[in-house]
């Protein structure tokens, strides 16, 4: 009797193919889809005359009581500017410029006194081992360490003629300066003792009266708040990207891929990459609100008569 050849094909084994390929095209259809990897969106860029796109999500109107616990309040008078640094570690000046650091849930560990007197315009503690503050009357710009020790001071006059509106430490401890003399957005490599970048705001900023209140390099992106014509977004190398239709704002605050700030309506989460806004509702508050800070288990509620502490 003659053979078959191992690859020849007779009606039984075409019966069992077409069977085996009914069973794995069954299978196939019930394997989790393979999606694919993409980075999220890095938004529009927009000219100056116009604001980037965003979207809005209603605000959540279900009953939120009990979300705020109020931890801890702390008798203030009249605080002024406030940060927060990556370890929940609240800085927070009063009216005779003193510098308070608070604990995450608002014990009182150390103060900073300034040898001459001055108005701080800035406190910015994001960086991780330093904390900055800007006294605008006297151009210096003082470094602090986590102990609220001394590191080392920065007379700005003594690098340019003009007027320092906001200040921000880099992350490569580079500083970034709005000269409002000139409006230009200056970086200063002070190991190299000059200007790195230099960025030209007049044609940006047009005819318009610009008021500068927060300066804050986050995420290789640098984000310049005015309070009369929204956030202003340069990229690290000084590049303008785009503007945030955020008018009225005298700080913002950042917490994972988010920029916040507070409104009439509640709290304002913008998505940096997604560009939508989510509204979450503020807890009733005595006296009027000044400034929000976030951290991760912690919001801190600064209001004319102090700090409020509050568990999330």
């Amino acid at each position: 009797m003659k053979k078959d050849h191992p690859l020849s094909t007779t009606p039984t084994s075409r019966k069992g193919g077409v069977a085996l390929l009914m069973v794995l095209s069954a299978c196939w259809g019930r394997l989790p889809a393979q999606a694919q990897t993409t980075a999220p969106a890095a938004g529009s860029v927009a000219p100056a005359a116009q604001s980037a796109p965003l979207a809005t999500v209603p605000a959540d109107t279900k009953n939120r009581v009990g979300v705020w616990q109020l931890v801890r309040t702390i008798a203030l008078p009249t605080p002024g500017p406030a940060s927060l640094d990556r370890r929940g570690n609240v800085y927070v000046t009063d009216v005779r410029n003193t510098l308070h650091q608070y604990g995450p849930d608002g014990q009182a560990l150390n103060t900073y006194s300034p040898p001459l007197p001055g108005h701080t315009a800035q406190v910015e503690a994001w960086n991780t081992t330093k904390v900055l503050v800007f006294y605008d009357d006297r151009q210096e710009i003082l470094l602090l360490d986590r102990f609220m020790a001394p590191i080392t001071k920065l007379t700005l006059l003594d690098y340019f003629d003009g007027i320092v509106r906001v200040a921000t430490l880099a992350p490569d401890d580079r500083y970034w300066l709005l000269n409002e003399s000139d409006l230009t957005l200056r970086q200063l490599d002070l190991a190299a003792a000059r200007f790195t970048i230099t960025t030209p705001l007049d044609l940006l900023i047009g005819r318009s009266r610009p008021d500068f209140r927060f300066l804050r390099e986050y995420q290789n992106n640098i984000y310049l708040l005015d309070h009369n014509n929204g956030v202003y977004v340069f990229d690290n190398l000084g590049n303008y990207r785009k503007k945030l239709p955020f008018t009225g704002l005298t700080s913002l605050g950042f917490r994972g891929d988010e920029l916040y700030y507070i409104a009439p309506d509640g709290i304002h989460f913008f998505h940096l990459y997604h560009l939508t806004d989510r509204v979450v509702p503020l807890p009733p508050v005595a006296t009027p609100l000044q400034q929000i800070l976030l951290g991760e288990q912690y919001a801190y509620l600064l209001t004319t008569a102090g700090l409020q502490v509050y568990k999330m």
